[in-house]
């Protein structure tokens, strides 16, 4: 009997499931995908394409080869527009870029210019991975991404400065804290900011069989939303328990309480944390996300009906 052929514009695993999420999840945001050179990259677009042609097994692949390079192509090339995404913006680039962020930030948060200068990396950081992974075809202009940018840090750069004055002098665990509430408040801004232009415009949306049907403001928002509640939640472990086993270990006397001794430290914890939470978190929503037609812009709905009168729901990529 001949096996089907494989539907590689779906994921391996059943997306309605928490943990069939989590199983796609984890071989998208490998840590190790960041690392593939340009020609291995090339080679699995190659092999993507042809197979959705001509629906044949290539040389010398087997099915689990064939998905193995399936979700390299997805770590690397934007869902929607088919680009290559910038290296350090794909979600395989977040727990080592996060590593080294997230452990200096808890590292110095004592002085002003290093409060400063880390949230200003970080932010940064979050606006090209924002940007990089956004919903939808439509392109940013300059000035939106500079306006952005602009906003995305300084926000985050007031939050950190303003909370960390309001701890000086309490204990040392509170303070140690005060990088994860700017990273909480700036990703409010950061997020919305940086992906404007679907606010603005709407994100498409498509029948179940991948008609276009137009651009939703209301999916756009909903979306972005859900990244929120995501990305936030990644940073949870990292920015909230590293800094309570640091404060335990250096009470115990088990690390040395200088920056430069705890860094190695807390950088371990938090590329622990982060290569689990990023996978783990990417899976409380499924990224093709599904928004019912009666809650969607009134004539975006009515020509959906038009045209596809038995749909009732539509979707859409919200962007990771």
């Amino acid at each position: 009997m001949k096996t089907p052929p494989i539907d590689l514009d779906k994921p391996r695993w059943d997306q309605s499931t928490y943990w069939g999420r989590a199983k796609h999840f984890i071989l998208l945001t490998n840590p190790l995908n960041v690392f593939t050179s340009e020609a291995k990259l090339y080679e699995a677009k190659r092999v993507v394409y042809e197979y959705r042609e001509t629906k044949k097994m290539p040389f010398g692949y087997t099915e689990d080869k064939l998905w193995a390079i399936k979700y390299l192509y997805d770590s690397a090339y934007h869902p929607d527009t088919g680009e290559k995404m910038v290296r350090i913006g794909r979600m395989s680039a977040q727990a080592p870029m996060n590593t080294l962020i997230g452990a200096c930030m808890i590292s110095f948060y004592k002085t002003r210019p290093a409060i400063l200068f880390w949230q200003w990396v970080n932010q940064s950081f979050n606006a090209i991975v924002n940007y990089t992974n956004r919903s939808g075809d439509a392109k940013l202009t300059t000035k939106q991404i500079i306006t952005s940018y602009v906003a995305a840090c300084g926000g985050a750069l007031t939050t950190a400065l303003y909370l960390n004055s309001k701890v000086k002098g309490m204990n040392p665990l509170y303070a140690r804290l005060v990088p994860f509430a700017a990273v909480c408040g700036a990703n409010f801004i950061n997020i919305p900011m940086m992906r404007s232009n679907e606010i603005l415009h709407g994100t498409p949306v498509y029948t179940q069989d991948g008609q276009r049907v137009g651009d939703s403001k209301i999916a756009a928002m909903t979306g972005i939303l859900l990244v929120c509640v995501s990305r936030i939640s990644m940073v949870v472990p990292s920015m909230t328990l590293v800094p309570l086993i640091t404060n335990t270990a250096v009470q115990k006397g088990w690390v040395s309480s200088t920056s430069l001794a705890v860094l190695p430290f807390q950088m371990l914890l938090v590329c622990l944390t982060m290569t689990f939470a990023t996978p783990m978190c990417c899976a409380f929503f499924d990224q093709k996300a599904s928004i019912n037609i009666n809650k969607i812009e009134n004539d975006l709905r009515e020509t959906a009906l038009k045209k596809f009168p038995k749909t009732n729901v539509l979707y859409y990529n919200k962007g990771l």
